[in-house]
C-alpha cells in the first residue's frame, strides 16, 4: 500500500461558478490544494430569517463535513454574506481550511458599453 495515497485531499468548490468555467490558472493552484469537487452553493431567498441562515448553514456545513476528514479538505467559499459568514465560521472551528477567490477587475469601454473582465490572482485564506 502506498502511503502517499492513503489520504485523499479535496478543494471543495463552493459555489455558484463550476470549477469547468475556471481559467487554466485558476485550475491548477485549485488542484495543487486537493481534487477538486464541485459543491453549488445554494440560493438564499433575501426575506429568511438569521435562524433561517443558520439553519441552512449548518446543513451545508454537515454535507461539506461528510465528504472527508477536515485535515483533508479545503473549501473554497464564494457566495451569500451571511451565510459564508456562518459556514467559514463552523468549518474553521472543525478545522477545515477555508479560502476565496481574488481576482483582478479589468474594465473597458467600448461603444459606450462598459464591459468588465475577471482574472484570477489567487486563493486567499478566511
Amino acid at each position: 500500500m502506498d502511503i502517499n495515497n492513503k489520504k485523499k485531499r479535496l478543494f471543495i468548490n463552493f459555489s455558484n461558478h463550476p470549477s469547468s468555467a475556471w481559467s487554466e490558472q485558476q485550475l491548477e493552484a485549485a488542484c495543487q490544494l486537493g481534487q477538486v469537487v464541485d459543491l453549488p452553493f445554494p440560493q438564499v431567498d433575501p426575506a429568511m430569517t438569521g435562524e433561517q441562515v443558520q439553519s441552512l448553514a449548518g446543513e451545508c456545513v454537515s454535507t461539506i463535513l461528510g465528504m472527508g476528514a477536515p485535515d483533508d479538505l479545503t473549501v473554497h467559499v464564494m457566495g451569500e454574506m451571511t451565510v459564508i459568514f456562518h459556514v467559514v465560521t463552523a468549518l474553521k472551528a472543525h478545522g477545515v481550511r477555508c479560502v476565496a477567490s481574488t481576482t483582478e477587475r479589468m474594465v473597458t469601454e467600448a461603444d459606450g458599453k462598459k464591459i468588465t473582465e475577471f482574472h484570477f490572482v489567487q486563493f486567499r485564506e478566511y
